[in-house]
């Protein structure tokens, strides 16, 4: 407000110098009656910002009377600071109306003049003069006004690609934060559901030989040391920091890459810790994407540790390679008297995640698996055929929106 004070004292001053200075036509009147109409438009420009119309009708009746008076050279120029005020500072639809009035006001200067004194060198000066004084401030205003949109349309498309990209930041955190916690959940629940299983059985029994005591104390040392390398794994894993992976190479540590055609492992850890089981591969064995590699791993892990926790022998594990999937189905009997282990609910929802993030599906349900045995089993589809980036970046959406993992359905954990 202090600057606009100013400017509007500094053009009333220059404009009293300028009648002063005879810039001005004679007519036989005051050089203070001429003042008035300055003093009017200078009251334009002290709400040019506030009140942009009020300015232009300032400029206009201040400009009429000068046209009578005079007229006088200060308040013409004055005038164009309310015309350029009223541009930049009004509507758009303002903006555009001043300059179809303006143009037609210096067009019809030119040829009023032409028409009046009959001669063709009269109307081309008139109308530039006219063009310069009416047509000029309000061009230049919004030439201004396009670059103020302009920049307040790049500043707000700034804005929200700064947001997207911490959206995309929180989402990759959020991604990373439910992969770890679906590697661990497999890894400790595996491993250490084993040990609480075999180390309640040998608390729980009197009637045990030393022999049978030391091959579950065995078994219980075998996984924790396995359960303990997986975890150093996983760690340093998220410890490589500048490790990236070469041209061509998925992320992970062949070192560490769990592969399904290692499941027989998994069911020897379940015979060691007391239950029978039996697998058999049909088809023939090939290599597999490392996603579907270690999404089929963690399937079988997590479905014969929901079998340790909850359910009775026998175990099956069946695994098909056929031409464009891999058909993963674990099997085991339910309804006996043996007590099962608590769950956190997430087995099932990790293992319908798991198949999803690779395009695959997952059912799991009641099943007698061609007896009248009841049991409990776990299907799983996997293709083995390379999905796209974009595809898997579809799918990450689904991992987080199911990244509660806490919506248990049926038996398991």
């Amino acid at each position: 407000m202090r600057r606009t004070v100013w400017g509007a004292g500094l053009a009333f001053g220059v404009g009293v110098l300028l009648i002063a200075g005879g810039a001005r036509l004679e007519r036989g009147v005051p050089e203070w009656v001429l003042v008035v109409p300055l003093a009017i438009a200078c009251a334009g420009v002290l709400v040019r910002r506030r009140a942009p119309v009020v300015s232009l009708g300032l400029g206009v009746v201040a400009v009429g009377l000068d046209a009578v008076v005079g007229p006088s050279l200060g308040t013409v120029l004055v005038f164009t600071d309310n015309l350029y005020a009223a541009a930049l500072y009004g509507s758009a639809r303002l903006a555009r109306g001043l300059l179809m009035v303006t143009a037609v006001l210096a067009i019809g200067a030119g040829a009023g003049a032409g028409f009046w004194a009959a001669d063709w060198r009269l109307p081309a000066v008139i109308g530039v003069q006219a063009a310069l004084v009416l047509v000029t401030p309000v061009l230049s205003a919004l030439l201004i006004r396009e670059q103020r949109d302009r920049a307040a349309v790049e500043r707000v498309r700034a804005e929200q690609v700064a947001r997207l990209a911490e959206l995309d930041r929180r989402a990759a955190i959020a991604a990373e934060r439910t992969r770890m916690a679906r590697e661990l959940h497999d890894l400790i629940a595996n491993h250490f559901s084993a040990i609480a299983i075999q180390s309640t059985a040998a608390l729980s029994r009197t009637d045990l030989d030393a022999g049978t005591v030391r091959k579950i104390m065995e078994s219980v040392r075998e996984n924790s040391v396995e359960g303990l390398a997986e975890m150093r794994s996983i760690i340093g894993l998220l410890r490589e920091e500048d490790a990236l992976p070469e041209e061509g190479e998925r992320p992970g540590s062949e070192a560490v890459r769990l592969r399904l055609a290692e499941v027989e492992v998994l069911v020897e850890r379940v015979v060691a810790a007391g239950m029978t089981g039996s697998w058999r591969v049909e088809g023939t064995v090939r290599e597999l994407p490392a996603a579907v590699d270690l999404a089929g791993y963690r399937i079988v892990q997590e479905a014969l540790t929901n079998a340790l926790k909850h359910g009775e022998s026998p175990v099956e594990v069946v695994v098909s390679y056929e031409v464009d999937r891999v058909v993963l189905r674990v099997w085991n009997a339910v309804g006996g008297e043996r007590r099962a282990l608590p769950g956190a609910g997430a087995g099932l929802v990790g293992m319908r995640e798991r198949a999803a993030l690779v395009g695959g599906s997952f059912e799991a349900g009641p099943s007698t698996a061609g007896s009248s045995q009841r049991g409990w089993e776990v299907v799983a589809v996997l293709p083995t055929e390379e999905r796209s980036p974009a595809a898997a970046e579809g799918m990450s959406g689904l991992s987080s929106q199911v990244v509660g993992l806490m919506f248990p359905r049926g038996a398991g954990s």
